[in-house]
């Protein structure tokens, strides 16, 4: 009888110790992943049913919030101003998860569910009122925000600006935008239809063209080019580098001209200044052969391409907010490199990349990581994190930062006075990379800062699939952003 006894004790000390282990893996390891399936209706519930923290612009402009509802799930995202933000709030929508944007990115203290939040649950539990989640106040400027939308228009393109000390991002717009609303209504039916009407195609809207778009930068590559050529310390400003108005790109018959005579040079030569200035294609090709691919693609490297660039939060707080790494090839024949070097080929870049180039240049040469979070809120209005500025490289000298400085200050006096603003001193770089079939199309670019003699905020702006140089498509929209963020 006794063996009896002792098997069916260890059975039953087997079972439970199986049912204990299930309920771990459930409870624990499988938490996040039975929360987040779409099949999971009391998941679903729970969120919609939460009160969601709202989201800010720098001035607490609201730019997200949870308003209460007469029906099942209590709560209904809304958006003010939805497709001027929509780049930066994502969407919150009852069949789609958060995927991008700091709904996804802070999604745990938006809801609440953060371990930082804990307290304010236990709290909500013992008085019996409604758990809120945290507040997000973000970097964005709205008066900015809304002078670089209404510029791109109905285009398709993106703009990014930078406080140069910092890396707080003052502004991220994207065109075509949506209407987060659209796709937060209860209505399931709507908002499936609404999903699958921006997602189709490779021209959705809810792709942020600011940070998920890759774009060769044109001539705006050329102050990557420039950089490394001083710091190799055989170049200054007025250093005669090989130009000429064709360049045969080695090892083929294919000719590179320039767009301008004055980038010709003189006598097949001309000044490093000049040829940024007059955007030489001929000297920089030249150049960038000359320097070789390593010490080019170093300095790009340093200043952010090859690697993804978080902008905002962390596996803990959601899905982090991301920026698609910009290329540069890797061991180049030189025929190849010399296109690579004037921003076409194989080179590619992110508006907020070629940002983070002017912001690195306006910073004496030290690379900010972008933020785009001041702070976050708890209901109670106790401060749970402050994002403190964090240099993310040193890429180049300060001497080196001056030069070019310098050098794209004659952009502006010299080749571009229409981009020039009164009593500020502008540096600037503009780009026309062709594109389409039979290079038939255009990507305008402009990059810079101001005031040059004192970097308060760097731009950049891209204008996709244009007619016209990137100094007519994107440089008055840099302008434009440029003396709203100035006049403030």
């Amino acid at each position: 009888m006794n063996k009896y006894l002792r098997q069916l004790f260890t059975a039953v000390v087997a079972l439970f110790v199986i049912l204990g282990l299930s309920s771990t893996i459930i409870m624990a390891v499988r938490a996040n992943a039975l929360n987040n399936d779409p099949r999971n209706a009391r998941s679903l519930y729970h969120q919609l049913g939460a009160y969601r923290g709202a989201i800010l612009a720098s001035d607490g402009t609201v730019m997200a919030k949870s308003e209460p509802v007469n029906d099942a799930f209590k709560y209904l995202r809304t958006y003010s101003n939805g497709p001027l933000y929509a780049p930066v709030t994502g969407f919150f929508s009852i069949n789609q998860t958060a995927d991008r944007g700091l709904e996804a990115s802070r999604s745990m203290l938006l809801n609440g569910e953060a371990d930082s939040l804990i307290w304010q649950r236990a709290k909500a539990m013992l008085t019996g009122t409604t758990n809120q989640g945290a507040s997000i106040e973000t970097s964005i400027d709205p008066k900015l925000q809304q002078v670089a939308y209404d510029q791109l228009g109905t285009r398709d393109g993106a703009a990014v600006a930078i406080e140069v000390n910092t890396g707080r991002i003052l502004a991220m717009v994207s065109t075509p935008s949506y209407d987060p609303n659209k796709l937060a209504t209860h209505d399931t039916k709507a908002a499936s239809q609404a999903y699958n009407e921006l997602s189709a195609g490779q021209n959705s809207p809810l792709i942020n063209r600011a940070t998920s778009q890759l774009y060769p930068p044109g001539s705006t590559f050329k102050t990557i080019v420039a950089s490394a050529a001083l710091e190799t310390g055989d170049y200054q400003t007025d250093t005669k580098i090989p130009a000429g108005s064709s360049y045969t790109l080695p090892g083929t018959a294919t000719q590179l001209p320039n767009a301008e005579a004055q980038a010709d040079g003189v006598n097949g030569q001309i000044s490093l200044q000049e040829a940024v200035a007059w955007s030489s294609n001929t000297a920089f090709a030249q150049l960038g052969v000359k320097l070789g691919a390593s010490k080019v693609s170093d300095m790009a490297t340093k200043l952010g391409f090859g690697s993804t660039i978080t902008i905002d939060g962390t596996e803990s707080t959601g899905t982090p907010m991301t920026a698609t790494a910009s290329t540069f090839p890797s061991d180049p024949t030189d025929d190849k490199l010399a296109l690579a070097s004037i921003g076409q080929g194989d080179t590619t870049a992110t508006p907020l990349q070629m940002a983070m180039v002017a912001q690195a240049i306006a910073n004496n040469g030290k690379l900010m990581q972008p933020t785009l979070v001041d702070r976050v809120r708890a209901a109670d209005l106790t401060v749970l994190s402050q994002t403190k500025p964090q240099t993310m490289a040193n890429a180049f000298s300060k001497d080196s930062a001056d030069k070019l400085t310098t050098m794209m200050e004659s952009v502006v006096t010299e080749a571009n006075p229409q981009l020039a603003i009164d009593g500020i001193k502008v540096a600037a770089k503009t780009g026309t990379a062709q594109i389409g079939t039979d290079n038939s199309a255009i990507d305008g670019w402009a990059i810079g800062f101001a005031p040059a003699d004192d970097p308060q905020i760097a731009v950049a702006v891209l204008v996709h699939n244009t007619d016209v140089y990137g100094s007519l498509a994107a440089g008055p929209i840099m302008r434009a952003m440029m003396q709203e963020a100035l006049q403030q």
